[in-house]
């Protein structure tokens, strides 16, 4: 079996944005993944003013403006401070990879959990760029597949501290969370070796200890679907990535009060009421929610091929799972799908049910060839 190519070991940020082909990326990470209305327009005037005019969410619940200038970043910066999405320096922006469940509300558990959190961020050591922190602890897990190294989690105790890669946790009570995420970290840091950014490759390494795995997680719950929500509206993004006027316009059309940003391409709207707009999924069972693109050509540099307009008509005319990624590095989707695309040379190659770094059933297609290879296969 071929291995998976390696990806960059950081994201990029505010302070630190990352070069791709349109430009500048530069991510923002929204307090407890929650904007209020007016943070939103101006992030899209920010995004309309200094980029392509695009904004990505990231299944870490951030989001990002894509075609920043070089010389327009400093005014990027400027903005986002005044908009108060920007911490106080990019130290603390690069500790604060906190994900938590999109539907907390304000003084209920997992928002005081994330604020003790957010707190004691600058007392915790250095740590590697990716490594973050998850806050599960709503009525049902709905994170468990979401990138974090250490997973706050509720359990039928109550709470429990669980380390990435390991199936049960340890208690907790609330006010001893902190002390217990510091022990893991130590633990983490003391282990390690130089190739091992992220806690489960120490802990399948090594193994931890046994008093840590005492608490079993709880089965996840039903991932939520575009629609009518308790807290407003859930709406779908195809592939992750939002023109701005449009994100203003249906901020402003369904009167949302803020905007809370999932890992899912799925934005909910705080008060909104339905939602009727071509650039959002508003219904359940679209394979666009389902079908997985990178940027591709021109946006990313690595890219030779054209992504999203090919993934939007396979979704359409394909069953199952769709992956096109612009080349090997699989940066949009890391596990298997049935029909994977990867593009080489201004061409595809065909992977059925597998990694876009496995070896092709075909290569060198053509897009209408891959058409006519999916109808012959059918």
């Amino acid at each position: 079996m071929t291995p998976a190519p390696t990806v960059k070991g950081w994201c990029p940020g505010a302070y630190r944005p990352m070069m791709s082909g349109d430009g500048l990326v530069v991510r923002v990470r929204p307090f407890f993944a929650r904007l209020t209305a007016d943070q939103v327009h101006g992030l899209c005037d920010t995004a309309l003013n200094y980029g392509n005019g695009f904004i990505d969410l990231t299944s870490r619940a951030n989001l990002q403006i894509r075609g920043v200038a070089e010389g327009d970043h400093e005014q990027v910066l400027l903005a986002l401070r005044d908009l108060r999405l920007l911490d106080d320096s990019p130290q603390t922006e690069a500790r604060r990879n906190i994900l938590i469940t999109p539907f907390w509300r304000p003084g209920d558990i997992s928002h005081r959990i994330a604020g003790d959190l957010l707190a004691a961020l600058a007392q915790l050591p250095d740590l590697p760029a990716k490594f973050g922190f998850a806050v599960d602890t709503g009525a049902a897990p709905l994170l468990q597949d979401a990138s974090a190294d250490i997973r706050v989690e509720r359990v039928a105790s109550g709470l429990s501290v669980r380390a990435d890669g390991a199936e049960a946790g340890r208690s907790v009570r609330p006010n001893g969370l902190v002390s217990a995420i510091s022990e893991v970290i130590a633990w983490f840091l003391q282990r390690r070796t130089d190739g091992e950014r992220r806690l489960a490759q120490t802990v399948r390494r090594v193994g931890l200890p046994a008093e840590w795995e005492t608490t079993t997680k709880q089965p996840p719950g039903l991932r939520p679907a575009p629609g009518l929500h308790p807290m407003g509206c859930l709406a779908g993004i195809a592939f992750g990535q939002v023109d701005a006027r449009a994100l203003q316009r249906v901020m402003t059309g369904s009167k949302a009060q803020a905007l809370r940003v999932t890992p899912w391409r799925m934005v909910l709207l705080e008060g909104a009421s339905d939602v009727v707009d071509a650039e959002f999924i508003s219904r359940p069972g679209s394979p666009l929610l389902t079908a997985h693109a990178c940027p591709g050509a021109p946006f990313c540099t690595s890219a030779p091929v054209e992504t999203r307009a090919l993934a939007r008509r396979l979704a359409a005319e394909t069953p199952g799972s769709v992956h096109v990624s612009g080349c090997a590095k699989s940066c949009a989707y890391r596990k298997p799908a049935n029909l994977t695309l990867i593009g080489r040379d201004g061409r595809f190659d065909l992977v059925r049910d597998g990694h876009p770094w496995d070896a092709p059933h075909k290569t060198g297609l053509r897009p209408e060839e891959i058409l006519a290879e999916l109808k012959t296969h059918v």
